[in-house]
C-alpha cells in the first residue's frame, strides 16, 4: 500500500474541537516550530551558584567603559548589580537613625525589641547597625530583617540566643533600606473594594494589594531605577559594586532640583538622554498622579524644574486613568495607559517632549507585559493579545481561549514577557488559575505568525543581547542561560526535559472505515544531542470515531482480539527506520515525545503504511 504523509500545520491550535483542528497541533509543552516542524526547546542552566534575596521581576544588562558585564536585578527584596556570578546588594538606604540604647535581648531567646519611635520600617524590611556596644553578649552591628512591627518598635532575629535579658547597645547608628514589596498580588473584598459596577449590588468587590515591581535604564554608565510607588534612585558606575545606589533628593545630590519622590517607572530616552518618569507627582505636591509624564533637563537626571533655559517638563495624558506600561521603539517611546497607547515622541523647545495618541479601548496585562521586535511592539492584554506596527490591534492567536479561561485574574501584575529574537520568538509567562506563582508560558512567533504554549516559571526574562544567550530569574533566587544544552539544570544537577507535541485528530483515508496500519516511518532527527544513545517516543492514539475517546476502536477479530493493538506506543532512536505495528480505527491523533537526559530532537514527516479494514 502506498505510505501516507502526516504533514501537520505549524503551531497549536486550541480554539476549536480537536477534530475541527484537523492537520494541526493541538497540546505541547518544552516545544517550539522551525522550519514549520516541532522540534524540542534547548536547555537551561544557572549562572552561579550564588542566590538574591525575593523573587526578581527586572533584569536590566550593560556594559561599562570599563568593559565590565553589569546586570541589573530587582526582587521584591532588594536591588542587585550582579557581575561575574556574584548578586551585589545596591538597595538604596531611605532613612538613618542615631539611636540610644535601643536593643532590648531576653535571656535564651534570639529575638531582640528595637526601639525607634520614626522607624517607618514594614514587616520584611532589611536594616544594618552599626556602632553597637554589646548587649546580652549579642554584637549586633550587621544587617537584618525586621520581623514584627509596632508603630515605635521591631523585633530582628540575632545569630545566637542572649544570655541575659538586657536593655543597651550605646550609640547606635540605624540604616533603613527602601521599603520591601509583596511578591505577588493579595487579594481583599469589602465595601468599596474593586471597581464601581463589579459584582451585583451589595455584595462587596476584590481588588488586591500591589506586587513589588522595577524599572531600570542606563544613564550612560550609571543607572537609573525604581520600584512601582516609590523614588527614583541612582547608581554611580565609577564608585563599584561594593557602593550602594542613592535615593535622588536634596541629601544625597545637592544639586538636585524638583525631583520627583514617587513614580510608578523611570526610563532614560534613547534620545538626548532624558530621564522620564511615569506616573509621577506634579511640581509642588508630594501627591501621585499616576497618568503624569515628567521629565529631566537634557543629559542632567538631577533637574526637573522646568525654566526658559532648559528642557525640564511634563505633560499628562487623557485617556486611561492610570500609565501602565512603557517601552523604547524607534524614535519613540510607546506608552501604554489601562485603555490606551500612545506615541510620545521629541520635539524640541518649547514643547520638549509630545504624546500623540495611537489607539484606545485596548487592555495592557502589567508592567512588564510589552515587548518590542522587529519594529514591532506585542503586548498582553487581560483578554486578548495586541500588536502594534504603525496601527493598534488586536493580535490574531489561536490559543487565545486556552489562555485566558486559565489564568488568575487576580495575578495579572505577575506577567513578564520578552523576545527570543534567535527563533523570532515573544514569550509570556502567567499564572494559571490556580496558581499564586508564574507557571505557564505562551509563545508567539512572529516570522512564522504561530502559537505554542507549555509549563514553566520564570519572573523576569532579558534576551541575548550582550550575554550571548536569554537569561531569565526563577523561583530558586537565581539567574539562569537559556538556550544552553539539552537538560534543565536550574540548581545545578541536570534534570530531563519533559517535551512533547500532541497532534489535533485527524481523518485515516476518509474516516467513513476502519483502517489497518500495520507500519510507520517515524522521520525523527537527533541531531545536537549529548546523550550517547537519545531516543524520543511515539504514540499512535487510534479512535473508533471522531470524539469517542481514544484506543477504543472494535478490534479485527472481534472485541477482545489481541492480535491487534489499541494504541501504539513505540521507542525511536537515533537509527529507528521503520517501525512494524498492528492497529486501527477510523481517525488518529499522534504524540511525539521526550524525557531523558541530553536529548535534542526534530520532528519531519512521519509516514504510515494502512489498508482498509471494514466499515464497522
Amino acid at each position: 500500500m502506498p505510505l501516507q504523509k502526516l504533514q501537520l500545520k505549524p503551531g497549536v491550535n486550541r480554539e476549536n474541537t480537536r477534530y475541527t483542528s484537523e492537520g494541526g497541533w493541538y497540546e505541547a509543552d518544552k516545544i517550539r516550530f522551525r522550519q514549520g516542524t516541532p522540534e524540542k526547546i534547548g536547555g537551561w542552566e544557572r549562572i552561579s551558584t550564588n542566590a538574591f534575596l525575593g523573587v526578581c521581576r527586572s533584569l536590566w544588562n550593560w556594559v561599562t567603559l570599563g568593559g565590565e558585564n553589569l546586570l541589573g536585578v530587582g526582587t521584591n527584596l532588594k536591588f542587585y548589580i550582579e557581575r561575574g556570578g556574584a548578586y551585589n546588594d545596591i538597595t538604596p538606604i531611605r532613612a538613618t537613625a542615631t539611636l540610644t540604647n535601643p536593643f532590648t535581648t531576653t535571656n535564651g531567646l534570639a529575638l531582640v525589641t528595637v526601639d525607634d519611635v520614626a522607624h517607618g520600617c514594614i514587616t520584611g524590611d532589611f536594616v544594618t547597625f552599626s556602632g553597637a556596644t554589646t548587649v546580652g553578649s549579642l554584637d549586633l552591628n550587621n544587617e537584618y530583617q525586621v520581623t514584627k512591627v509596632t508603630s515605635d518598635q521591631y523585633t530582628i532575629t540575632a545569630s545566637s540566643n542572649a544570655n541575659a535579658t538586657a536593655t543597651g547597645g550605646g550609640t547606635v547608628t540605624a540604616s533603613y533600606q527602601l521599603n520591601t514589596g509583596s511578591n505577588q498580588a493579595v487579594p481583599f473584598t469589602g465595601w468599596s473594594a474593586g471597581a464601581w459596577g463589579l459584582g451585583t449590588w451589595g455584595n462587596s468587590g476584590v481588588t488586591t494589594s500591589p506586587i513589588r515591581l522595577w524599572s531600570q535604564s542606563n544613564f550612560g554608565e550609571d543607572l537609573v531605577f525604581a520600584y512601582r510607588g516609590g523614588p527614583i534612585c541612582y547608581w554611580d558606575a565609577t564608585n563599584g559594586v561594593v557602593t550602594r545606589g542613592l535615593i535622588v533628593n536634596a541629601t544625597n545630590f545637592p544639586l538636585q532640583s524638583d525631583c520627583p519622590t514617587i513614580v510608578n517607572s523611570v526610563t532614560v530616552s534613547d534620545i538626548f538622554r532624558f530621564v522620564i518618569a511615569f506616573g509621577a507627582n506634579d511640581l509642588g505636591t508630594v501627591l501621585q498622579d499616576p497618568m503624569l509624564i515628567r521629565w529631566s533637563d537634557q543629559e542632567d537626571f538631577q533637574n526637573w524644574t522646568p525654566t526658559a533655559v532648559n528642557q525640564a517638563g511634563s505633560l499628562r495624558l487623557s485617556s486611561g486613568s492610570e500609565i501602565v506600561a512603557s517601552i523604547q521603539a524607534r524614535q519613540e517611546i510607546l506608552v501604554c495607559t489601562d485603555t490606551a497607547l500612545y506615541s510620545m515622541q521629541y520635539l524640541g523647545a518649547p514643547e520638549v517632549w509630545g504624546a500623540q495618541l495611537l489607539g484606545d479601548n485596548i487592555s495592557i496585562a502589567s508592567q512588564n507585559s510589552m515587548a518590542y521586535a522587529g519594529a514591532v511592539a506585542y503586548w498582553m492584554g487581560r483578554d486578548k493579545f495586541y500588536m502594534y506596527d504603525g496601527t493598534v490591534r488586536p493580535l490574531p492567536c489561536n490559543v487565545r481561549k486556552y489562555v485566558f479561561t486559565d489564568i488568575n485574574l487576580t495575578q495579572y501584575d505577575q506577567v513578564c514577557t520578552g523576545t527570543n529574537e534567535g527563533y523570532n520568538e515573544v514569550w509570556w509567562f502567567y499564572c494559571s488559575a490556580g496558581s499564586t506563582t508564574v507557571d505557564r508560558y505562551v509563545i508567539y512567533n512572529y516570522l512564522d505568525n504561530i502559537w505554542y504554549y507549555g509549563n514553566m516559571g520564570r519572573t523576569a526574562w532579558l534576551d541575548s543581547s550582550l550575554r550571548g544567550d536569554p537569561i531569565a530569574a526563577t523561583y530558586s533566587n537565581n539567574i539562569v542561560n537559556h538556550e544552553v544544552g539539552n537538560d534543565d539544570n536550574e540548581t545545578g544537577v541536570a534534570t530531563a526535559i519533559h517535551a512533547f507535541v500532541t497532534s489535533s485528530e485527524f481523518d485515516l483515508d476518509d474516516g467513513d472505515k476502519f483502517m489497518f496500519i500495520n507500519r510507520m516511518l517515524p522521520d525523527v532527527t537527533f541531531e545536537g544531542s549529548s546523550a550517547a544513545a537519545p531516543a524520543a517516543v511515539m504514540t499512535l492514539l487510534p479512535m473508533r470515531n471522531s470524539g469517542s475517546g481514544y484506543n477504543n476502536p472494535l478490534s479485527e477479530g472481534g472485541v477482545n482480539d489481541a492480535a491487534v493493538t489499541r494504541s501504539a506506543t513505540v521507542p525511536i532512536e537515533e537509527f529507528t527506520g521503520q517501525v512494524f505495528l498492528r492497529i486501527r480505527g477510523r481517525q488518529m491523533a499522534f504524540k511525539i515525545e521526550s524525557t531523558g537526559l541530553g536529548v535534542a530532537w526534530q520532528l519531519g514527516t512521519p509516514r504510515i503504511e494502512m489498508r482498509p479494514d471494514g466499515r464497522r
